[in-house]
């Protein structure tokens, strides 16, 4: 990237500016510190601005956890699958609209689950048996009643605590509602469900916090042909630099010197921060002058979540024609489901899904022996079920670019985190799913919302410095995704 050259800052001395591109013009530029959906985000507005924008990334590949795989001969979502809240009111959606993509709805807008309604399912024990319908369709009713009673605890303990001992307080308060053998072992799929959510055990997860997430309407959309077109359009012309690991972060007076893994630097007058939480928590970058107190004291106090998928590709469909199998067992850890992939995309494929302490004792395993042990529980529940073409494994929780999924809210905590992650310091903004406006973290949306809104303030704040219009337009990119609202969203299950 082009450099504006500065003596003012000791800093940049000879010595350092012998290792850092020169720019020769006024244009304002900005350095983008993560290529995922709210790096992209970003980086699109201030392209379309006609800022000098390059985005620097550590992967080999753009998307972060939006992770679309096609070793398999088609598209497989490792990541981030779902669109939640097929609704014009979701800012990703009228970017699918225009890219032509198709969403299979698996849920309405009442959906305890949140991404499933649980329409089309079969359940089994962990010794292969079916769990009888009527089973299910009770347990369901009493995890409901179970879930509106713990807001009744809320109301009565001023003191936070976690949703699992909120249920404990509940079912000690209602016996009525306790559940034995089978039954318990439903319950506890349910809370395994729950925990998936958040990509979090229960008893990590705030009970003050669990249920103030701002739901979009429309109900959730499965991507048939993967997300990756969604990045591929965001990052059309953007100056992209892959396998550029940032590691320190100089956040100067009047500019913003970013320094990568192998020593070279990059100068701008401002940058965008959307590295994932758990990045941060880990702190992985130095940042000079460090980081204030109160912005490190967020970081710290929000939690980062694991979800992790094992993707089977068979020669052949064997198992029935539902959306969801779910494995039930007498503790929610030991719970899993199987998302069919077959009824949404027409291929044969199972993903099997794994979320919080599972989903990281999972990343223990060899990707033979993480494969061989879901296709243990498979061969139970059918006896007829054939060995793999194929399978992959994902290891967010130890991927050192991402270390973690999204993040959720730990019992006790502040509830004004979510603002100091999102606020400026000096000429830094920070994107990222965690720093969503209007409690839409852990989502596709909320990370793409995230970005634009730091590339906004970013946009204002610069040109406020520069002495220029201080009126943040419209990107043109924005505008043509507004317009495409009114090209209905193609949806093959209503």
């Amino acid at each position: 990237m082009d450099s504006e050259e500065s003596s003012s800052d000791s800093l940049f001395d000879g010595t350092i500016l012998s290792r850092i591109e020169l720019q020769r013009t006024s244009t304002p530029s900005v350095i983008v510190i993560g290529g995922g959906i709210s790096g992209l985000s970003a980086a699109r507005i201030l392209h379309e601005a006609n800022f000098k924008v390059i985005l620097l990334e550590s992967r080999d590949r753009l998307g972060g956890r939006i992770h679309t795989d096609y070793s398999f001969g088609f598209p497989v979502d490792m990541g981030a699958a779902w669109l939640h809240g097929a609704c014009n009111e979701n800012p990703v959606a009228p970017l699918i609209r225009q890219l032509g993509l198709t969403l299979y709805r698996t849920s309405g807008d009442d959906s305890v689950l949140y991404d499933h309604d649980l329409e089309s399912y079969m359940l089994f024990d962990l010794n292969g048996r079916q769990v009888p319908q009527n089973v299910v369709t009770e347990v369901e009713e009493i995890f409901k009643k179970i879930l509106k009673e713990t807001d009744k605890v809320r109301n009565e303990h001023p003191d936070d605590m976690s949703v699992l001992q909120a249920i404990s307080i509940v079912l000690d308060k209602h016996p009525e509602l306790r559940r034995e053998g089978l039954a318990h072992e439903v319950l506890q799929w349910y809370i395994c469900r729950m925990e998936a959510w958040f990509a979090a055990d229960a008893d990590m997860i705030s009970l003050k916090s669990w249920d103030q997430e701002q739901v979009l309407s429309g109900g959730h959309g499965l991507m048939v042909q993967g997300y990756y077109p969604v990045i591929k359009a965001l990052a059309r012309n953007i100056d992209v630099r892959l396998n550029h690991r940032v590691k320190r972060i100089y956040n100067g007076s009047d500019k913003v010197m970013v320094t990568v893994e192998n020593g070279r630097n990059f100068i701008a007058d401002a940058a965008i921060v959307t590295v994932p939480l758990g990045i941060l928590k880990a702190n992985l970058i130095d940042f000079e002058p460090k980081l204030p107190d109160w912005k490190v004291s967020a970081i710290a106090d929000l939690g980062v979540g694991n979800e992790n998928k094992v993707a089977l590709l068979f020669p052949n469909v064997f198992w029935p024609n539902v959306e969801l199998l779910g494995v039930v067992a007498s503790t929610s850890y030991a719970c899993g489901y199987f998302l069919n992939l077959h009824k949404a995309t027409g291929h044969p494929v199972l993903v099997y899904m794994a979320a919080g302490r599972f989903a990281y004792d999972l990343e223990k395993l060899s990707d033979e022996a993480a494969k061989d042990f879901v296709l243990l529980q498979l061969k139970k529940m059918f006896p007829d079920a054939t060995e793999p073409v194929q399978y992959l494994v994902s290891h967010w929780g130890t991927d050192p670019n991402s270390l973690g999924c999204y993040s959720y809210d730990l019992v006790g905590k502040p509830g004004d985190l979510y603002e100091k992650l999102r606020a400026p310091v000096g000429n830094l903004f920070f994107g990222g799913e965690a720093v969503s406006m209007d409690e839409h973290q852990g989502s596709v949306h909320g990370a793409y919302g995230a970005g634009v809104s730091a590339a906004q303030d970013c946009e204002r704040h610069l040109l406020k410095r520069l002495g220029r219009i201080t009126k943040v337009r419209l990107a043109s990119f924005l505008q043509e995704s507004l317009e495409a609202a009114a090209i209905p969203l193609q949806i093959s299950r209503m």
